[in-house]
């Protein structure tokens, strides 16, 4: 057997093993880039270690710890009211509001975890706070990110356009931007339908009173069926005031989307020194802050993107990418690159894919015999739809956002519909964008 195929097949046993023992599949996924990489791949420890996503532990600790701080002074609980008075208390848009406010920010130029990581703790608290299901405010944060990530001048947009023109093969911005766009809303129409959006209609604050509340609660709302504490409806005087420290973090949170939007600093490292900062000011506000930073969500994420980094150092990726090229049937391997994006992506950076896998497909695409906008358009989108599973940047940073709710339960439900959709999702754009011949 190969050692490519080794690692495949390790990675399959993870699953089985997370998933029937109760185990953090992080830890298990160190266990296995050690042994796959050093008795496989012939790493040390320095080797393994170097696939460490040391920015994204950043990321996760820093945002989460952000916001716990937020929480505790209950600048979360204003943001909450302020955001329901501006749609007029109408829980129904709620999850649209936060699916176009991270289109927004990916199609300006956002890198799409650094939208996330904004928008998922205030769309997750919203959540919890009204009764809608976290798998569908969150998927719709996620959905909403990848449907403007494609736009000329993002970033995602950016790579793949940049890609083509270099290696000399025909291109459309408009298209894959397009592509994109209707993929992710088409997707977040359904999962509003099928986890009961439709039902919020009609319904705002005044409707809501206590016990419906605790009946959402209970019945398919913020925990999935766990039982947790219900806050009154009514917001009190307290709740609406502007405390200094709220003050204070509510400019640390501009002050957190204009470093990363406008100078391009890193989300992770301008969170963690916002939130130092609150915490110097205000101790009593932030001596629980460090228990809430989801450190089993850390630990799963840390793991799996080392074990994933290993494979990659030891060719799995590209072994597998050279077996589909080979293939003699043009839209069957179209339909397998698009797999090996999908599958990919959902455990990696989905732009370090799209920027590997393209240039991969470049010799099969210069035959001809598939049509190189869609083919292009189909494997991106593949590529990055499937980033709400829990394993990917933007999933973890919705997990790890989540309020009110079990986590393990949670972590189930993104791993289950991430499934669906890297299954589902490259058969789907296939036939729609590669099969007519686009």
């Amino acid at each position: 057997m190969s050692a490519e195929l080794l690692s495949i097949l390790v990675l399959a046993v993870l699953f089985v093993v997370g998933t029937t023992r109760s185990v953090n599949m992080g830890a298990l996924a160190f266990a296995a880039a050690f042994g796959v990489g050093t008795l496989a791949a012939g790493l040390d420890a320095d080797g393994i270690f170097a696939g460490f996503p040391g920015d994204l532990f950043v990321v996760l600790v820093g945002v989460t710890y952000f916001f716990a701080i937020a929480r505790a002074n209950g600048t979360t609980d204003w943001l909450v009211h302020a955001g329901i008075r501006l749609v007029r208390g109408r829980i129904a848009l709620i999850p649209w509001v936060m699916f176009t406010v991270t289109g927004v920010l990916t199609a300006i130029g956002a890198v799409s975890p650094a939208a996330v990581a904004i928008v998922a703790p205030l769309a997750m608290g919203f959540a919890a706070r009204y009764g809608i299901k976290p798998l569908l405010m969150g998927a719709l944060v996620v959905h909403g990110a990848q449907a403007g990530g494609f736009s000329p001048i993002s970033i995602y947009g950016s790579t793949v356009n940049g890609i083509l023109e270099r290696e000399g093969l025909p291109g459309s911005p408009i298209a894959l931007f397009l592509a994109s766009l209707f993929a992710n809303l088409a997707i977040a129409a359904l999962l509003f339908v099928a986890l009961g959006g439709l039902r919020l209609r009609g319904r705002d604050l005044g409707d809501l009173g206590d016990e419906e509340a605790k009946e959402a609660k209970e019945g398919g709302g913020g925990s999935g069926g766990t039982v947790t504490r219900t806050r009154a409806r009514t917001p009190d005087a307290d709740l609406l005031r502007l405390t200094p420290a709220r003050i204070a973090t509510l400019v640390g949170l501009v002050a957190l989307v204009v470093a990363v939007l406008v100078f391009d600093l890193d989300a992770g490292l301008t969170a963690i020194t916002l939130a130092v900062l609150l915490a110097v000011v205000w101790p009593e506000d932030s001596k629980a802050a460090v228990a809430h930073i989801t450190w089993p969500t850390v630990l799963l994420i840390c793991g799996m993107l080392t074990y994933v980094a290993v494979l990659q150092e030891m060719g799995t990726i590209d072994w597998a990418g050279e077996h589909v090229g080979s293939i003699g049937i043009p839209l069957l391997a179209a339909l397998l690159f698009c797999y090996i994006g999908a599958v990919v992506s959902a455990f990696a950076s989905s732009v370090g894919i799209i920027g590997a896998l393209i240039p991969l497909a470049v010799p099969f695409l210069e035959q001809g015999e598939i049509g190189v906008v869609g083919m292009v358009a189909a494997l991106s989108v593949s590529a990055t739809v499937v980033d709400v599973s829990p394993f990917s940047t933007n999933g973890a940073l919705v997990l790890a956002a989540a309020e009110d709710t079990d986590r393990e339960r949670f972590f189930r439900q993104l791993m289950l519909y991430g499934g669906a959709v890297t299954l589902l999702a490259p058969l789907v754009l296939w036939l729609a964008l590669v099969v007519p011949g686009l």
